[in-house]
């Protein structure tokens, strides 16, 4: 779930959500995501994804991050357009994602923006009706789980939509059963945590972020504390602030420290660098990598 910043909407005509499905397609070929539903709405949207080895954080922030730089630049806006960072639930895919799927898909239905699923365009719903094609979707296991033969699916996907038009707000799809984050029962939330007590990422310090960006800027991380208004060099320098700051367990206070640097000066640095990003299709780009590359390290 993604939404726009402070309720604002994040679609504005047909050609943005256009846009946004390519960023999907483009996410699902590079980062080797499934996704088997999505419904773009006005001011957010709902997307049910099946992530390979790279982590849903990758996937996610790449296309957020491509998406607002795409409508600042034709809107001529700056800043945020989503609210902070995504909400992600983790769901057992046999016991709900038949369910999840069809929930997705009648969100339009449930804000009043549509009548039935099938009068709102940018969901997945016409594709598993056989209506529309996106490339990028996968729909063969949800309908397997239906039928064999694929007409005897889509006639019983049809009416299993149609038993559910009138269900209202089901807070397990928004919560979850588990700490707000897994909706499973208790066999696949132990799996889940086990599994994820392996795989969590370990936390990276400011001194990695620094040795990384400078690296990335053929500098020695030491100069990073350098004052001089050298411009690759306060560039690379606002590049680890605005990474510090997006960073859990890492703040420009710690970075203010270790760089003998204000704070507010650090904190203004990140911000006009991300406004330049905003806008700056090469310099996101690096940012991007930059970032993958701080990704490596955590692994």
């Amino acid at each position: 779930m993604l939404r726009g910043n402070a309720g604002q909407d994040i679609f504005f005509d047909a050609s943005d959500r256009s846009r946004f499905c390519l960023l999907l397609q483009q996410g699902t070929e590079r980062f080797g995501v499934r996704i088997h539903a999505f419904c773009l709405m006005s001011n957010h949207l709902h997307l049910a994804l099946q992530v390979g080895e790279v982590p849903l954080s990758r996937f996610m922030q790449n296309i957020s991050f491509r998406y607002t730089q795409y409508l600042n630049r034709k809107r001529k806006t700056t800043g945020h357009l989503f609210q902070g960072r995504y909400k992600a639930l983790l769901v057992d895919a046999d016991s709900y994602l038949l369910e999840l799927v069809r929930y997705i898909h009648l969100n339009p239905v449930r804000a009043g923006m549509a009548n039935y699923p099938d009068e709102w365009s940018w969901s997945s719903h016409g594709a598993y009706l056989g209506r529309q094609t996106f490339p990028w979707l996968t729909t063969e296991w949800i309908l397997g789980q239906l039928a064999t033969e694929e007409d005897k699916a889509i006639e019983r996907y049809r009416q299993f939509v149609s038993d559910g038009l009138h269900e209202g707000h089901r807070k397990e799809f928004h919560r979850g059963s588990f700490e707000g984050r897994v909706l499973g029962d208790d066999t696949f939330i132990e799996r889940a945590m086990a599994r994820s007590e392996q795989t969590m990422l370990r936390k990276l310090s400011v001194e990695e972020v620094m040795s990384t960006v400078a690296s990335a800027y053929d500098l020695n991380p030491e100069e990073l504390a350098d004052r001089s208004r050298n411009r690759k060099l306060a560039e690379a320098r606002a590049m680890v602030a605005l990474l510090v700051r997006e960073s859990e367990g890492m703040t420009l206070t710690s970075l203010a420290d270790c760089l003998g640097h204000e704070l507010a000066g650090l904190s203004q640095a990140a911000r006009r660098l991300e406004i330049r990003i905003a806008t700056n299709a090469g310099l996101a780009e690096h940012f991007e990598r930059v970032k993958a590359q701080l990704s490596n390290c955590q692994s």
